[in-house]
């Protein structure tokens, strides 16, 4: 199987998947839950032993502390995957608030730059979109699943076209002599 072909092959179960994750959102929303959950479960676990076998006192209690905190979190996320799910979709929406200030906040030191209009409309619209999901409460169930879908169907598009660049501009290997 050519190389090109393996890229375009795995950008199109990319978008596929994507297509099948925006059409089960809360699903996978909520699997990305239990994931998540279970990463920071195991996570918490392993921190908190490690900090019985850290040498240094200050960072021992500090190592426990934060590795129960986390396997807490972890097990929390488990437990009630609709009540994690709908946290981290809080918190994802805080990180696109974020964004969009620290896109308009760098706007501001760009003006009279050809970037500054743009970088104006890429915070507002970011602010925009993390009030739109604050006041719609509903959409924090299907946010992950739909951010996911979304990044695997771009995903698959970006490797679609990899593999076709790739088909039309074939790498020469270094030991093979170039063929005009």
């Amino acid at each position: 199987m050519s190389d090109w072909f393996k890229w375009m092959l795995l950008g199109v179960l990319s978008a596929i998947f994507g297509v099948l994750v925006l059409n089960h959102a809360i699903i996978f929303s909520l699997a990305i839950t239990t994931v998540v959950g279970a990463l920071f479960l195991v996570s918490g676990i392993i921190q908190a032993l490690a900090g019985f076998w850290d040498e240094g006192v200050s960072s021992k209690a500090l190592s426990i502390v934060l590795g129960v905190v986390m396997a807490l979190i972890g097990l929390s996320f488990l437990t009630d995957p609709l009540s994690g799910t709908l946290s981290l979709a809080l918190l994802v929406t805080i990180l696109i608030a974020a964004g969009g200030i620290l896109r308009l906040m760098f706007a501001l030191r760009m003006k009279g730059s050809p970037v500054f209009w743009a970088m104006i409309l890429s915070g507002i619209v970011s602010l925009g979109l993390a009030v739109y999901i604050l006041l719609n409460p509903a959409l924090g169930v299907v946010l992950l699943g739909t951010l996911l879908g979304v990044e695997l169907i771009f995903n698959g598009v970006g490797l679609v076209t990899l593999g076709l660049w790739k088909r039309t501009h074939p790498m020469v290997k270094p030991d093979e002599p170039e063929t005009a």
